[in-house]
């Protein structure tokens, strides 16, 4: 249930491991990837962010490498231009060096560099003494890659995809109901994004968690010899946003974003379109009382974000990461995304890792928490999920 990347991958290797069983992928768009999936950066990450107990930790370097592989086998576009992680003064050094650490422990390939060695690597890129460089770090046209794997299934005998079809309800302990129809399954998996914690809860899973939604957005930069490596600052490890930076994408343009700025509804990509009185309703009443009890630090992420929606601050936080820049390159804002992050009601923060649960009575797994960088492990997350689903029975 759900047509992103991570559940076109987990029912890949659901069709790889159980050819004999008949498939079926519920969609309520029109197409895949029409969310998460076809709105991300396209960045394939190398895992050094992630602290090594982490699923993320896990699944990112093996899941860069087989999503490499996957592009270049298929000949899907995919630039390997590396990356940087600039600092801007000594507080950031420290957490470099975390950084380093964590991607040490995670089996990552990176290099610290003086300021030298990054004039070298990306001559355009500015730091405080010092940076780590991430030769592994490249990007894709996301849809590149979910129209791929989406259609590698469709051609499968035993797959059928329906979309247009969206979740109303639970019918029983082995049924879903429609907009159309009622459907019986054997065993369900929810990778419903943006709403996989209100599908969850119809089978009595995920209950302690709640969906809350940041939206991104970057913007052109008219000039791709700008860069020609990702730019990042040293990101706040405490919260799962990375910052302002500079990507060059999969064809060589440069773009710089995102913004992490809370969302009013869950599909709230832009002005009043898709507009729910409803979620709204939900989303601004958790919002405020996170406002206030300032869980997780979520004021200072709120104020420093809505600043970003100026465009002068956005401009500016970006210019910070490079030597030169023409301020009047900067173009339009470009197709938005949604993060579907989750957040814990209980302990009243953010959940920074991965989240699946299974529901025994209902044959359900449900996929609650698959945000950055699930798209560049999508294929041993997937793994991961199904070696959990035989292990449940």
């Amino acid at each position: 249930m759900g047509g992103g990347i991570v559940g076109l991958s987990i029912l890949r290797e659901m069709v790889k491991r159980h050819p004999d069983l008949t498939f079926t992928l519920l969609e309520k768009e029109d197409a895949p990837g029409r969310h998460a999936s076809g709105r991300n950066s396209g960045v394939l990450h190398a895992g050094f962010y992630y602290s090594p107990e982490s699923l993320k930790a896990r699944f990112t370097v093996e899941g860069n490498r087989l999503m490499t592989q996957y592009c270049l086998e298929r000949g899907i576009a995919i630039n390997r231009c590396g990356k940087v992680v600039v600092a801007k003064d000594e507080d950031d050094l420290k957490t470099l060096a975390e950084l380093e650490r964590r991607g040490r422990a995670n089996g990552v390939n990176l290099k610290i560099v003086d300021e030298k060695e990054l004039a070298d690597i990306e001559p355009n890129a500015k730091t405080f003494g010092r940076a780590i460089y991430s030769p592994t770090t490249s990007s894709v046209n996301p849809l590149d890659v979910v129209n791929a794997v989406s259609a590698q299934l469709a051609a499968k005998n035993n797959v059928k995809f329906l979309f247009s079809e969206r979740f109303v309800s639970r019918f029983g302990d082995n049924a879903v109901v429609t907009g159309k129809q009622k459907i019986e399954y054997g065993r369900l998996i929810n990778t419903a994004g943006l709403y996989a914690d209100k599908v969850a809860h119809a089978f009595g899973a995920g209950r302690r968690y709640t969906l809350v939604p940041f939206k991104g957005l970057y913007m052109e930069y008219k000039d791709p010899g700008l860069l020609r490596k990702h730019v990042y600052p040293v990101p706040d490890i405490k919260n799962p946003f990375l910052g302002v930076h500079f990507t060059v994408t999969a064809d060589g343009k440069v773009k710089a974003g995102p913004t992490a700025t809370p969302a009013l509804w869950r599909e709230n990509y832009a002005g009043l379109a898709g507009f729910n009185a409803g979620e709204m309703g939900d989303i601004m009443l958790r919002q405020a009382r996170m406002f206030l009890q300032n869980s997780f630090g979520f004021r200072q992420i709120a104020l420093q974000e809505i600043k970003k929606y100026m465009r002068g601050n956005f401009t500016a936080q970006a210019a910070t990461l490079v030597k030169k820049i023409d301020i009047s390159k900067f173009g339009d804002y470009i197709r938005p995304g949604i993060r579907a992050q989750l957040f814990d009601t209980r302990d009243m923060k953010l959940v920074m890792d991965f989240v699946v649960e299974h529901d025994g009575r209902s044959r359900s797994t449900h996929v609650l928490n698959a945000v950055s960088p699930a798209f560049t492990c999508a294929f041993t997350f997937a793994s991961y999920v199904v070696d959990s689903i035989e292990k449940e029975g």
